[in-house]
C-alpha cells in the first residue's frame, strides 16, 4: 500500500523554509507521496457574488512547488489532487509536466478534475461550460506529446502540426489519475485513465460498488482493470487510531492502493482536523503513520 499525505499550505503557510521542512520531515517519516491541490483564483469573500470561491485560501501553482520540493527529496512521488486541467494551455500543461517529471527522476503522478470555479475560467480566458469535453481532447494531446517526439493532431480545439515538446516524461507517459465523481468520469477514467481519485463514497458498500462499476467500463474498454489503481482520502479528524486502521484495512481489501491523508478538508463525509499548526499537522502525521504502519 501507497501512503500520501496532502501539505497544509493553508494551515501552516507557504514560506520555502516551511515547505521543506514539512516535505522532509513527510519522507523522513516513511510516506511514500505528497499531494498539492490546484487554485489559480479566489473570490473576495466580502464580495457575495464570490459564493463558494470566496477566500480560497493558500494554493501555491502545482508545479512550481512540486519543482521546489522535488529538490528537497529524494524518493517521495508527487501528485496533484487535482489540477484543473481545462482551464489551462494543453501543450504548456504537457510541456510542464514533463519537465516536472524529468527533474524528478519519474516521480510525478499527474491528478486532473475538470473544476467547479467559474471564475477562475473567466480570469484564464478559457470556457467553463465545456470544460469537460474539451478535458477529454486535452488528455489526448498530452498522451500524445509525451510519447512521440513529433505530433500531428486536428481536433475541435486542438491542432499540433507535427511538433513537439523537450523533454519528455522518461517513460514516454506520465500516469493520469482523474478526480470526480460523475458517471462521465468513470468512462474518462476507462478509456484514458491510470487511476481514479474517489473523495465522494465513506467505506461501505457504495463505495465498493461505484469501484465495481468503473473496472466494469475499463474492461469494457478492453483494458486490465488491475491496471487503474483506486486513490481514497484519509484524515485524523475524527475517531480514534482504532477507527483510522479499521478505515485503513476496509480500503485495502476494497483493492485502493494509495491512500492520503488529508488533514484539511471538509467536504463530504470528511472531517477535517482541530488543530492548524505545524506542531499539530506533524503529531497527527507521525499518529496516523504509526497507527497503519503494519498495514501498509
Amino acid at each position: 500500500m501507497h501512503l500520501g499525505i496532502a501539505l497544509p499550505f493553508g494551515d501552516i503557510g507557504g514560506d520555502g523554509p516551511i515547505v521543506r521542512e514539512y516535505a522532509e520531515l513527510a519522507e523522513a517519516e516513511g510516506y511514500d507521496g505528497l499531494t498539492l491541490a490546484d487554485h489559480v483564483l479566489g473570490g473576495n469573500p466580502a464580495n457575495p457574488a464570490s459564493g463558494r470561491a470566496g477566500g480560497l485560501g493558500l494554493f501555491h501553482d502545482p508545479f512550481v512547488a512540486f519543482g521546489f520540493i522535488a529538490a528537497c527529496t529524494k524518493k517521495v512521488e508527487l501528485s496533484t489532487q487535482v489540477l484543473i486541467l481545462a482551464q489551462r494551455q494543453t501543450v504548456l500543461v504537457a510541456k510542464q509536466a514533463a519537465s516536472l517529471d524529468v527533474l524528478s527522476g519519474g516521480r510525478f503522478r499527474f491528478g486532473i478534475g475538470v473544476g467547479w470555479n467559474e471564475m477562475e475560467f473567466v480570469g484564464l480566458n478559457e470556457n467553463f461550460h465545456n470544460r469537460g469535453k474539451r478535458s477529454e481532447e486535452q488528455v489526448q494531446v498530452m498522451q500524445a506529446l509525451w510519447a512521440d517526439p513529433y505530433v500531428t493532431f486536428e481536433g475541435k480545439w486542438h491542432r499540433l502540426p507535427d511538433a513537439g515538446i523537450n523533454p519528455r516524461p522518461p517513460q514516454r507517459k506520465i500516469p493520469l489519475w482523474f478526480g470526480g465523481h460523475m458517471d462521465v468520469t468513470l468512462q474518462r477514467i476507462a478509456k484514458w485513465g491510470d487511476g481514479w481519485m474517489m473523495l465522494s463514497e465513506p467505506p461501505g458498500p457504495k463505495a465498493v460498488a461505484e469501484f465495481d462499476k468503473l473496472r466494469r467500463l475499463v474492461e469494457a474498454e478492453g483494458r486490465d482493470p488491475a491496471s487503474v489503481g483506486l486513490e481514497v482520502w484519509t484524515s485524523t479528524g475524527t475517531g480514534t487510531e482504532k477507527d483510522w486502521r479499521e478505515e485503513f484495512s476496509f480500503w485495502k481489501q476494497a483493492g485502493v492502493t494509495p491512500v492520503t491523508l488529508h488533514n484539511t478538508f471538509g467536504g463530504s463525509h470528511h472531517k477535517r482536523m482541530a488543530g492548524r499548526s505545524m506542531n499539530d499537522h506533524v503529531d497527527a502525521m507521525r499518529r496516523y503513520r504509526n497507527a497503519v504502519a503494519d498495514l501498509l
